[in-house]
């Protein structure tokens, strides 16, 4: 008997030892569960893939929808703008009309109060030259009653 005899004896006992203390399950058990926990670690990350995918495609469509409203205040601003601008215009423009309709009415009403003081003055004027002409031409009775008619009718015809 030789060594290389011996060598497969010690090699087939050793082979039995391991299969009977069971180390082949033993190892194909812990490379289960290690196959196991990285399956789970692999769905996990699956898992928050998913979850990050959905938060991702929910923010998007935030953002979408926040770029959305802020485009319609945008357009309502504008139209906000564009309106008050109108009504500012109009009621500039009416504000203009009254205040010209207004001094026109203060001219003419200055027009027509400077005719009644010329009327008047003129009148005045008329009944004094009247006056100094009837009194140096016309005496007495008579020409007090002249000179009264006188002055009467001159004033209802300039007033």
């Amino acid at each position: 008997m030789d060594a290389t005899f011996w060598a497969f004896v010690g090699l087939v006992l050793f082979l039995a030892a391991m299969f009977w203390v069971k180390v082949p399950s033993k190892i194909s058990g812990a490379l289960d569960n290690r196959a196991d926990d990285i399956r789970k670690e692999l769905d996990e990350a699956r898992k928050l893939r998913e979850e990050a995918q959905a938060l991702l495609s929910d923010y998007q469509r935030k953002r979408h929808e926040a770029e959305g409203e802020a485009e319609a205040i945008i357009a309502e601003a504008n139209s906000e703008a564009e309106r008050l601008t109108v009504e500012t215009n109009n009621a500039l423009e009416e504000m203009i009309a009254r205040r010209s309709k207004a001094a026109e009415d203060k001219i003419a009403q200055a027009e027509t109060q400077a005719i009644a003081e010329v009327r008047a003055r003129a009148a005045d004027i008329a009944v004094a030259a009247a006056e100094q002409i009837l009194s140096a031409k016309v005496k007495d009775k008579v020409a007090d009653d002249i000179l009264s008619k006188s002055i009467a009718q001159v004033k209802e015809k300039l007033n």
